[in-house]
């Protein structure tokens, strides 16, 4: 017989790479993860943690369990769900997270929607990096994420994990209101090659996107200043420092001179996704959340 809480720690540690990470992640001691799985092998009638110097790692048969565990995860899930669900109206608690900009543009209107189409459901959002939502996800600290797709997400075919796409952003550029391409409605990366720009710190998901661009038009930005807030962004453009590629949806302060001019040729752009545990997306309150988000989008 398998317990699920059991099994969650094993794949916790398969995904952290030490008890140690995986107990922090799921506030537990190192102790008590390390007891879980050994009692979870006690009930399998196999040893899951072998010791590997003065640590401990998982044997073949842990492996060969983990085979299956996103598939049991999966099902179970969707039996519990559906228990859940009165008449297939969503109830319950269904916790959604996102970064900055999906929760200003979508994720509050969305929540905003569905506590009044369904009284028995409470929706509890939470703002965080697209990194942290998958390692949310995997431990149950949400059921519900909008994603960017950036290098080191989980691959588009993780079994832990369903990716769909939602939406994609594309990034204008900012100049200043007296700027000589301020009044074209579009215009091309290679006629601000030569001017100062300004770009996200090292790290940030933004930097990449801009470097990225930049490159496809055959050259390499003349960097100025490195910010990745967009009241700062704005701030530095209006005060003539440089130039900047900023997503169109992401929301610029009111009280600057600046303009937004599309970008000609083919534009960069980032792309939004939905992104559950296997298995979570047909609960009643997941899809009613992700058909009121596509309803949103539309409009």
């Amino acid at each position: 017989m398998i317990d699920l809480r059991r099994l969650s720690v094993l794949r916790a540690v398969a995904h952290y790479g030490t008890v140690t990470a995986a107990a922090k992640a799921l506030h537990l001691t190192p102790s008590a993860a390390s007891q879980q799985i050994r009692l979870l092998g006690r009930d399998l009638g196999v040893a899951l943690l072998e010791p590997n110097g003065r640590k401990v790692r998982l044997t073949g048969a842990a492996l060969g369990l983990l085979s299956h565990a996103d598939a049991i995860e999966a099902r179970w899930r969707l039996a519990e769900a559906e228990l859940h669900a009165t008449d297939g109206e969503p109830s319950g608690i269904l916790r959604i997270a996102g970064f900055a900009t999906a929760m200003c543009r979508f994720l509050g209107p969305v929540t905003a929607l569905m506590r009044e189409r369904h009284p028995a459901l409470t929706v509890r959002l939470r703002e965080t990096e697209t990194t942290r939502c998958f390692d949310l996800l995997l431990t149950g600290g949400i059921d519900l994420a909008v994603v960017e797709a950036i290098p080191g997400n989980p691959a588009a075919g993780d079994q832990r994990f369903e990716q769909q796409p939602l939406l994609d952003d594309p990034f204008d550029l900012l100049v200043p209101a007296e700027h000589p391409l301020a009044k074209r409605r579009c215009a091309h990366l290679e006629e601000v090659a030569g001017e100062p720009w300004i770009i996200g710190a090292e790290g940030d998901a933004w930097l990449a996107h801009v470097l990225a661009a930049c490159s496809a038009a055959g050259f390499s930005p003349n960097v100025a200043h490195e910010a990745c807030d967009a009241s700062l962004v704005a701030s530095l453009v209006d005060l003539g420092l440089g130039v900047a590629l900023f997503p169109r949806l992401a929301q610029l302060p009111p009280d600057v001179d600046i303009r937004r001019v599309e970008v000609g040729g083919t534009a960069p752009s980032r792309r939004f996704l939905t992104c559950t545990r296997r298995g979570d997306r047909e609960a009643p309150s997941v899809a009613a959340a992700i058909a009121t988000l596509n309803e949103v989008i539309a409009r």
